[in-house]
């Protein structure tokens, strides 16, 4: 019910959770290029809101969440993988890769049955079916100098209406 909602709304969908309790929480993640901004995600909760009204969702009362993915976006499928050739990732594997479950890098290539992946340590190759969890690594840039923007500095000025 949810995704041709999302995708009619020009936005692809992420990620979808339910959450049963008392009342369930309908987690919705979507995306689309660029960034999906808060105009977009909440005009497409109230269309998916309307949505699952109208169909009669049945878990009874839940809360709707509507977000995007944020800065360090999951990566599942190829697709997405295809889509972040070039950025930072780090994947977590079902079972170690030479010695270590967590591999961190560039994504260099993501093909059919796997990615490769530039680290400190040389190039690995992950089918996607070792893959455990990946996303995206948002990178801080360097700390502002000291004395640099944000800061003012004084200046006196002379009695003598000059300097």
């Amino acid at each position: 019910m949810v995704q041709p909602v999302v995708e009619a709304a020009g936005l692809e969908l992420v990620g979808l959770s339910f959450h049963p309790g008392r009342h369930g929480v309908l987690q919705v993640t979507v995306d689309r290029e660029g960034g999906a901004d808060l105009d977009a995600i909440a005009e497409v909760s109230e269309r998916i809101s309307r949505r699952l009204d109208l169909e009669g969702f049945e878990p009874g009362p839940y809360t709707l969440e509507v977000s995007s993915p944020g800065v360090e976006r999951p990566l599942s499928r190829p697709e997405d993988f295809r889509r972040r050739v070039g950025e930072k990732v780090k994947v977590k594997t079902a079972t170690p890769v030479e010695g270590s479950r967590t591999i961190t890098g560039t994504l260099v290539e993501a093909g059919p049955e796997e990615v490769r992946i530039a680290t400190d340590l040389g190039a690995r190759t992950v089918p996607y079916g070792d893959i455990a969890s990946a996303r995206t690594v948002f990178e801080w840039g360097p700390a502002p100098a000291p004395g640099g923007p944000g800061r003012r500095s004084r200046t006196k000025k002379s009695k003598g209406g000059r300097g």
